[in-house]
């Protein structure tokens, strides 16, 4: 038996469309599964690789998840779902954080979208026993100066995930969560792509590398498989040992 083998099974990452969740979504495709994914931009064809952007395979649809609405009325493409992932994710960046405007916009997205997204699969995925999994951030177990609505929403993020794995347990469903840490996407480019930050980032990543959307993907594939059957509630940091 091979207890990575997703064959058969049906996928959804909301936020699939690139960065973590688009690679999270291909690797649940290379195992077999049945992928579908949402991204805010009308069409698959507005996104490109450049962006980190891989959407072949996948079956896309848009979703604008800072509108609870547009969740409240989503009819889905599938009538069975077997994993729900939540890689959704909004940073404002130049203190715009710091004006009410701007952090209701990343509470809505980060923390808000994600119990809307939770109830509207919650009876798909009671019906197949299935797995939930929520992206947050180690953002959530530390300071992050410039950023306090992202780290007020990741925080919350993990709470949820405790949470609603006590929860729903009882109704089949397995509620987990992924940490990353510093990982090469377009969202971390005010780092990524300023050396002199970039080596600062190295220098406190025991491993001395960026994360990748494959390494936070060996972790999502794990939590949905037979293999963590016993593993409810829990983050799993995945960040070279960025905050040990």
């Amino acid at each position: 038996m091979n207890e990575l083998d997703f064959g058969g099974r049906q996928v959804l990452v909301v936020g699939g469309s690139s960065g973590i969740g688009n690679g999270i979504a291909q690797a649940f495709r290379a195992k077999g599964a049945r992928v579908a994914v949402y991204g805010t931009r009308a069409q698959a064809s507005d996104y490109s690789a450049e962006e980190g952007s891989h959407l072949d395979g996948l079956a896309y649809a848009q979703l604008d998840v800072s509108d609870p609405k547009a969740i409240e009325s989503l009819t889905p493409s599938f009538d069975r779902l077997d994993v729900l992932v939540l890689a959704q994710g909004a940073v404002i960046y130049r203190r715009g954080e710091f004006e009410m405007e701007g952090f209701r916009k990343v509470l809505e997205v980060n923390l808000m979208s994600l119990m809307a997204c939770a109830t509207k699969f919650h009876a798909m995925l009671s019906a197949s026993q299935g797995s939930l999994i929520i992206v947050s951030s180690t953002a959530a177990y530390h300071s992050t100066m410039g950023n306090p609505a992202y780290n007020a929403s990741k925080t919350g993020a993990v709470g949820l995930t405790r949470t609603l794995g006590e929860a729903w347990a009882e109704n089949g469903i397995r509620v987990n969560g992924i940490a990353p840490g510093l990982v090469d996407t377009k969202m971390t480019k005010a780092t990524t792509a300023n050396p002199k930050r970039l080596e600062g980032a190295l220098g406190r990543i025991p491993l001395k590398r960026l994360g990748t959307p494959a390494d936070m993907a060996g972790a999502a594939l794990f939590l949905a498989s037979p293999l963590a059957s016993y593993i409810v509630g829990q983050t799993i940091v995945v960040d070279g040992g960025l905050i040990l």
